[in-house]
């Protein structure tokens, strides 16, 4: 396909590697060692993490398997910041901008997946190094697997991340606890008595990570025009063999096939972002009826559980969403804050400029109507950094007044796989407090150190023979 199959290889997983072995080659971790697909490769994502790492990894040698395993693809907020061509402290906001602003895809005729197709009684997922990640995991996992499906009543697609359980030859189990457009598509689908017409894509650029995961949009949009939006350009896509469902062209391995309309059955526990097994699941099933790959494919894994491969860039997109929500009325919120910490969900920081009382609580209630996952929201002032956890919980444990600063909401809908929310309505209390100053009096002054000063200081450490690193 020579420089034509360069073109959809830059919007795909070989592009962002290429891109980081150029800018960031430091960046890129391959793994020559013999290892197992059983409880290595996301084992060692979480062992490098642990010492403060976070490379792309590359596993070139998978027992049993000719085909490599890459992840960590989008554990570096670095990485991902040059990506979307900005610094790391403006991602949400690049992320905000750029998502809004759709470009229609272009759809090609030919894509390197479709180099080697097998099908029919030849399907067999087991032949994929599929990794299995935790001992608590019912299966192996796929785990960087994007469904893209139809509305079966008005026609507009949707993709994005569903876990997917190893259970048979061409089975998988699948949850859409999301409850959102693919579940809103299956349900309608199974009301017609109609299995659901799906594709499972295998590696794909980070972009199209973070585009898949905004869902603060018109119904009539498409994922995948957002998705341009991101990249600057058409996302050019390809037309695969069920219900000529659209699929990125740049893709490694596309698996065809349906979710069943009436059947389910137990799917997990998985090892979730939560940092606990999950045993919550929708228990839907998807059946293969095709693989469609490249000659040489790679197959690509998210690290799952606490990993930042399988948090970071829910953290980003989450900040993007509620930011871009928030400024609609608060045109003086700062920034917005999801730490990987707090599981990339549940915690969200929000730094204000306060011009008046009383918008520290707008941002509360503004947040908590934009993100369903978030359960504490924390708003400071902007001298706070809500990338420092040290910075925010200093103000709260300095600013804030717990009988008139704090708020409950009781009853409240949380997500089906939070382990604190009741089991069967998956309601729970959400809290929100204002951590910020009083507006309009004195307060008590902070202390400083001011940028001359630390530059000073920085140089006569490093002539007593100390090297420092950036924080």
């Amino acid at each position: 396909m020579g420089s034509k199959a360069q073109d959809l290889d830059a919007q795909g997983l070989r592009g962002f590697l290429a891109q980081v072995e150029t800018r960031f080659p430091d960046q890129i971790l391959r793994i020559t060692e013999p290892v197992s697909t059983r409880l290595d490769i996301t084992s060692t994502v979480l062992e490098l993490e642990r010492y403060g790492r976070s490379p792309v990894v590359i596993f070139e040698n998978v027992e049993g398997h000719e085909m490599p395993v890459v992840t960590n693809v989008a554990g570096n907020r670095t990485l991902l910041a040059d990506a979307l061509g900005a610094g790391p402290a403006e991602l949400p906001t690049a992320f905000r901008e750029r998502c809004q602003n759709y470009i229609p895809v272009e759809v090609v005729d030919s894509a390197p997946w479709q180099e080697v197709t097998i099908e029919g009684d030849d399907v067999d997922l087991n032949k994929l190094p599929i990794p299995f990640h935790f001992a608590v995991d019912a299966a192996p996992y796929i785990t960087a697997g994007q469904i893209a499906a139809r509305d079966p009543e008005t026609g507009v697609d949707t993709t994005g991340f569903h876990r997917l359980m190893l259970t048979g030859k061409n089975r998988l189990g699948v949850s859409l606890h999301s409850r959102r457009r693919m579940y809103e598509f299956h349900r309608r689908a199974a009301a017609r008595g109609e299995n659901l017409p799906a594709a499972v894509t295998l590696g794909i650029h980070p972009l199209h990570y973070m585009g898949s995961m905004a869902y603060h949009y018109p119904p009539h949009v498409r994922k995948f025009d957002i998705i341009g939006g991101l990249f600057g350009e058409p996302y050019r896509l390809a037309r695969c063999g069920t219900a000529d469902l659209e699929v990125p062209a740049g893709a490694e391995i596309i698996i065809e096939g349906e979710i069943l309309a009436d059947e389910t059955e137990p799917e997990g526990p998985f090892g979730e972002f939560t940092g606990y097994a999950s045993y919550r699941s929708t228990n839907n099933i998807f059946v293969a009826n095709r693989i469609r790959m490249r000659s040489d494919p790679m197959f690509h894994s998210i690290a799952s559980g606490m990993s930042s491969d399988h948090i970071l860039i829910s953290c980003i997109t989450r900040e993007g969403e509620i930011l871009n929500s928030l400024r609609r009325n608060l045109p003086n919120v700062q920034n917005v804050h999801v730490p990987h910490t707090t599981c990339g969900a549940f915690m969200v920081f929000v730094s204000l400029k306060k011009t008046a009382e009383g918008e520290a609580q707008m941002a509360i209630m503004g947040t908590l109507g934009t993100e369903l996952y978030a359960k504490y929201v924390i708003v400071v002032d902007d001298d706070v950094d809500i990338f420092n956890m040290h910075d925010v919980m200093w103000a709260i444990a300095t600013r804030v007044k717990a009988e008139k600063d704090v708020v409950m909401i009781p009853g409240a809908k949380g997500a089906i796989i939070d382990p604190s929310s009741d089991p069967e309505t998956f309601t729970l209390t959400k809290m929100g407090i204002d951590a910020t100053r009083p507006f309009g009096r004195e307060f008590a002054e902070r202390l400083t150190v001011s940028d001359e000063q630390k530059i000073r200081v920085r140089k006569i450490l490093e002539a007593s023979g100390l090297q420092l690193q950036d924080p």
